[in-house]
């Protein structure tokens, strides 16, 4: 028998991943929640989504995303980066039974090796997020 390997990269940790309600569907309007200089994202498409026909693809906590830049310096406006959501709204479920809740939709935005473009992280990050992602793990200031 094999056991069970993580692998970790900038990509992201390609581990189980406990089951969390996507309650961010596309064409919603979340904050940008690092120091890049853009105020809001629309998410336009989620990475690595299955879906069934004519349902509308939703992302959660810790997931990777395509994203447009609505509100921010005109050097980045209306371009596209990718994006890890790092907070929802909706309630969180964790193995030991608590439900972990934010204010707000947020997310960073990402370069295609998986790094952050900006050096620092707004507000707290989901555990489940920081998990996945080591990079946004090191830049958190607080992780809930």
């Amino acid at each position: 028998m094999s056991s069970k390997s993580r692998a970790v990269s900038a990509k992201g940790v390609s581990e189980f991943k406990l089951y969390i309600t996507r309650a961010i569907p596309v064409t919603a309007i979340i904050t940008c929640a690092d120091n890049t200089g853009a105020k809001t994202l629309r998410v336009i498409n989620v990475t690595r989504y299955h879906g069934r026909l004519k349902r509308v693809p939703a992302a959660s906590v810790g997931d990777h995303v395509t994203v447009v830049v609505k509100r921010g310096p005109p050097e980045l406006r209306k371009q596209t980066f990718g994006a890890v959501i790092v907070r929802q709204k909706y309630a969180v479920r964790r193995i030991s039974g608590q439900r972990i809740t934010f204010e707000d939709n947020a997310a960073v935005i990402v370069t295609p090796e998986g790094d952050l473009k900006g050096t620092d992280i707004k507000g707290p990050v989901a555990a489940e997020a920081a998990e996945r992602w080591p990079r946004i793990a090191n830049l958190a200031t607080m992780i809930v």
